[in-house]
């Protein structure tokens, strides 16, 4: 049988088409931390089209979270995904106020595919989906934000 561990740091990385740092300005300003870009000019001395694309970026958050971003080359796919936004039940209301917190400050520039509420499989926990400006989709799984 599996025993919930502390798990390791599974991180996202999102691959941009020439809006990783714009994404990524926006994602420090919705969940704060500490951005750390670097060009390809900067990393490998690109000169051109390259030159100010993102050769990687790195959003360092709280309790260890860590989003990671760049541009592809011209000519490659982006490649987004869903990433997904949960809170442990040990958490406190306080933590997740925070993460809920998060969709209110992502809410307003996306396009909303599932309100965020009243999770179908917990009464006590909201959940919602939607798809932020660069086209990312995010899930959020909030447990309880005040004391019952």
């Amino acid at each position: 049988m599996f025993t919930r561990k502390r798990a390791c740091r599974l991180s996202p990385y999102l691959m941009f088409d020439g809006t990783a740092r714009q994404a990524m300005e926006f994602y420090a300003s919705v969940f704060g931390g500490e951005l750390d870009v670097l060009t390809y000019a900067e990393g490998m001395g690109e000169e051109g089209e390259l030159k100010d694309r993102l050769m990687h970026s790195s959003l360092y958050l709280e309790r260890g979270a860590h989003v990671m971003a760049a541009d592809t080359f011209p000519g490659q796919s982006a490649s987004l995904g869903t990433v997904a936004l949960s809170t442990a039940e040990e958490d406190s209301c306080e933590e997740n106020a925070r993460i809920a917190s998060w969709w209110e400050k992502l809410a307003p520039e996306s396009r909303i595919t599932v309100p965020l509420d009243a999770a179908p499989w917990d009464p006590n926990s909201r959940y919602g989906q939607l798809t932020d400006p660069y086209g990312v989709e995010w899930m959020f799984m909030v447990g309880p934000t005040e004391q019952g």
